[in-house]
């Protein structure tokens, strides 16, 4: 379904002439193809966030090294690129959906140290996939298990 909506999407920036978004969209299917190729099958639409989510943060860690480098053109293509690819992903989740979702997992799981970090990650990944920043979530973790 995200595949369709994406070949849909680039068929519109197409038609509109919008070189840069097109441009992007094309990456993103590249990268899609490339990924299913060493798969060696579809990839599902989890999958797909996951390799977006990916995508959004090499452009957004790139765009920050051209800032540092002095070269603000490059820095905004590259986050007029993430944007086009944050476009695709689901709402983020808010700080306090998260927190209310962490102390659910907490509770299932019975963690209490920062030894049961890794299985409360493993659950939280799937729970919040595609929707928060894994680094934040495991800061915010590691923070309520050392505590």
């Amino acid at each position: 379904m995200l595949d369709q909506r994406i070949t849909e999407d680039m068929k519109k920036a197409m038609k509109a002439g919008n070189k840069e978004a097109l441009s992007a969209i094309r990456m993103l299917k590249s990268a899609i193809k490339d990924r299913q190729i060493e798969l060696r099958r579809d990839m599902e639409d989890e999958e797909v966030l996951a390799l977006i989510g990916k995508l959004v943060k090499q452009r957004r860690e790139a765009a920050r090294q051209y800032a540092e480098a002095g070269r603000a053109d490059l820095e905004a293509k590259e986050l007029r690129e993430a944007d086009v690819y944050i476009a695709y992903l689901p709402e983020p989740l808010s700080e306090t959906e998260l927190a209310a979702m962490l102390d659910t997992v907490l509770a299932e799981t019975g963690a209490a140290s920062l030894k049961d970090m890794g299985k409360v990650m493993a659950e939280m990944r799937n729970r919040a996939a595609g929707r928060a920043d894994m680094g934040q979530l495991s800061a915010l973790v590691k923070s309520r298990l050392a505590a």
